[in-house]
């Protein structure tokens, strides 16, 4: 007779909280008497016990009983991590080289 959690997937769009992230879980319904397609997106705030979670994550969330004021939801698990672009050292050289050089042409004038 127990009811179902409900689960959601979402996006992680903040995690600089301790032990919390923001998920931004968007849905797509059509309207019921227009027939337009209605783009819907809502913001949750997500345990995250272990501080795994970081921002451009995409991670399933599950119903939990109220842990704070705001937290009701908990995050069941990562689907999958956003990748980091690395860039190679002379790469990184050049960025800050014309960024040395952007910055002494201000302080001259």
């Amino acid at each position: 007779m127990g009811t179902e959690r409900k689960i959601k997937t979402g996006v992680v769009v903040s995690d600089k909280m301790d032990k919390t992230v923001v998920v931004l879980v968007k849905t797509i319904r059509r309207h019921p008497l227009y027939k337009k397609v209605v783009r819907h997106s809502k913001k949750f705030k997500a345990h995250d016990e272990g501080n795994t979670c970081r921002t451009g994550d995409m991670v399933r969330i599950i119903e939990t009983r109220p842990l704070s004021k705001d937290k009701r939801w908990r995050v069941a698990e990562i689907i999958s991590h956003q990748e980091m672009i690395e860039l190679e050292q002379p790469e990184i050289e050049s960025i800050l080289s014309g960024e040395q050089k952007g910055d002494s042409n201000i302080q001259q004038t």
